[in-house]
C-alpha cells in the first residue's frame, strides 16, 4: 500500500468494494485476494475480507505472496478469519502459498486442516521465484493421511505422473530426481535393507502405491526382442496414446535404441515419445548431423534439414566446438537471428549407453523460447533441441503475422 499503490487503507477498502461489485455484475463466482496477507495487519485483513464478501465475493483467497509465513502463523491467520470476519460462511476460503522458505505445501495443508477449502498451486511446484505449492504433494498428502485431514478431493490421482511429465515437457523445467511424488527416485529403493523389506511387503517402506499416482509397476522388461503389442501396452501403462503414424515412428525409434542398449527403461520410452511429439509440429526438421572434431582439428559440422515444403536444405560451418558448429550450420540454413542463453545436458537414465537430453533456451526480440532434444548421441540431441526452440520461435512469428 505504501510503496507500490501509494494509497491509504480507506482508499484500498473502497477499491476492494467497487471492483468486487463490478465483477459481480458479470458473473456469480468472484474471488478476492489481498496480496501479501501474511505480512499485513490481521485486523485490516479481517476488515477487507469482510468488505469483499459484502460486495459479493464468493471466494476469499489468503495469499502468502512472498513465502514468508510458517504453518503455525498461517494457521492462526486462517482461524482468526473464520472466527472474526462476519459473513465468512458466505464465501470459500482459498489459500495461495509460495515456496521461498520451502513451506508452501505445509502452509497449505495447515490451512486446509483448519477450514480452508480451496488451494491454488501448480504441478511440479513451478512458479514465481522458488515456486508455488505443489498440487501433487497436497493431493497425495490428503489421500495418504486421510485421518489427519478428514478431507477428500475429486482428483484422478493416476493422472498425476503423466501430467507432471507433460508440464515438464511443455515448460522445459526438468523434475528433480528427489522431488516428492513425481521424482525419479520417489519410489526407488537403493538400500539393501529397504529392498528386502519392500520385496517382502511393500508397506514396509512405501506409504503410497506407485500406481496411485500413475507410475507403472509392471516388471516387464523392454528390449530388442519386444514386439509392437508389448510396446503399445507399455505406452498405455505410461499414459500415452499415439495415433498410428506417430506410434510407427516411435516404435521404429525404440527398436533402433534397443539395438544400442540391452534394456530400455521407462524413462527412455518417455524420452522417445517426447521427441516424437516435438517433431509433429515442425517447420524445419533435422534430417542429418555430421561432425568432425578433436583437440588437433577445427570443429566442423554439416547439417541437412527438411524445409517447410519438404525440400532438403544443407550447409556446413566451423565452430569453437561440435555443438557450436552444428548451431552455426543450422543458422546458415534457417536464417532466424537469436541468442543462445542457456544450454543444459542431462542423462535420462544411468549407464554409458544412456539417452542424453539437452535443454536450451534462446532469445529473440526479448522473448525466450525453450527447446529440448534427446538421443544417445549428445551432439544430435543438441541439434534436435536447437531445432525445437527454433521451430517454436518461427511458429510464434508466423502466428503473430
Amino acid at each position: 500500500m505504501l510503496f507500490q499503490l501509494k494509497k491509504s487503507r480507506d482508499e484500498i477498502l473502497e477499491m476492494c468494494r467497487s471492483n468486487v461489485a463490478r465483477a459481480r455484475k458479470y458473473l456469480t463466482n468472484v474471488e478476492f485476494s489481498p496480496m501479501d496477507a501474511t505480512r499485513s495487519d490481521p485486523q485490516f485483513i479481517h476488515q477487507i475480507v469482510e468488505a469483499a464478501i459484502e460486495a459479493g465475493a464468493t471466494t476469499v483467497n489468503i495469499p502468502d505472496t512472498v513465502g514468508y509465513s510458517t504453518p503455525a502463523e498461517f494457521g492462526r491467520l486462517i482461524q482468526s478469519i473464520l472466527e472474526k470476519v462476519p459473513g465468512i460462511h458466505k464465501a470459500v476460503i482459498s489459500v495461495h502459498c509460495h515456496n521461498d522458505l520451502g513451506l508452501a505445501v505445509a502452509n497449505s495443508l495447515e490451512a486446509l486442516r483448519l477450514g480452508a477449502r480451496q488451494v491454488e498451486g501448480t504441478i511440479n511446484g513451478i512458479g514465481e521465484r522458488a515456486g508455488n505449492a505443489s498440487l501433487e504433494e497436497i493431493i497425495m498428502a490428503i489421500k495418504t493421511r486421510h485421518e489427519a485431514f478428514n478431507l477428500t478431493t475429486t482428483v484422478d490421482t493416476t493422472q498425476i505422473y503423466p501430467t507432471s511429465r507433460l508440464v515438464s515437457e511443455l515448460t522445459g523445467f526438468p523434475v528433480q530426481p528427489n522431488k516428492a511424488i513425481v521424482g525419479a527416485n520417489a519410489f526407488r529403493h537403493e538400500s539393501g535393507i529397504h529392498q528386502d523389506g519392500v520385496l517382502k511387503a511393500p508397506i514396509t517402506y512405501e506409504i503410497m502405491n506407485p500406481r496411485d499416482v500413475g507410475l507403472p509397476s509392471s516388471s516387464l522388461v523392454m528390449g530388442k526382442l519386444s514386439g509392437r503389442h508389448a510396446f503399445k501396452e507399455r505406452l498405455a501403462e505410461l499414459g500415452y496414446s499415439l495415433n498410428e503414424e506417430s506410434f510407427n515412428r516411435t516404435f521404429a525409434a525404440f527398436k533402433a535404441l534397443a539395438d544400442k542398449k540391452k534394456d530400455v527403461a521407462d524413462k527412455d520410452i518417455e524420452s522417445l515419445v517426447a521427441q516424437e511429439l516435438r517433431t509433429t509440429s515442425e517447420v524445419y526438421h533435422l534430417e542429418q548431423v555430421q561432425v568432425a572434431c578433436g583437440d588437433q582439428s577445427v570443429p566442423t559440422a554439416t547439417v541437412k534439414l527438411r524445409g517447410p515444403k519438404g525440400e532438403i536444405l544443407a550447409d556446413a560451418a566451423l565452430g569453437t566446438g561440435p555443438v557450436d558448429a552444428v548451431y552455426k550450420a543450422i543458422n546458415r540454413v534457417v536464417g532466424v537471428p537469436n541468442k543462445l542463453i542457456e544450454f543444459t545436458v542431462s542423462s535420462v537414465t544411468e549407464g554409458i549407453d544412456a539417452i542424453g537430453e539437452v535443454l536450451i533456451r534462446i532469445e529473440s526480440d526479448g522473448v525466450v523460447y525453450t527447446g529440448r532434444g534427446s538421443s544417445t548421441d549428445i551432439v544430435v540431441a543438441s541439434g534436435r533441441a536447437y531445432m525445437n526452440a527454433l521451430n517454436r520461435l518461427i511458429a510464434a512469428r508466423n502466428k503473430g503475422s
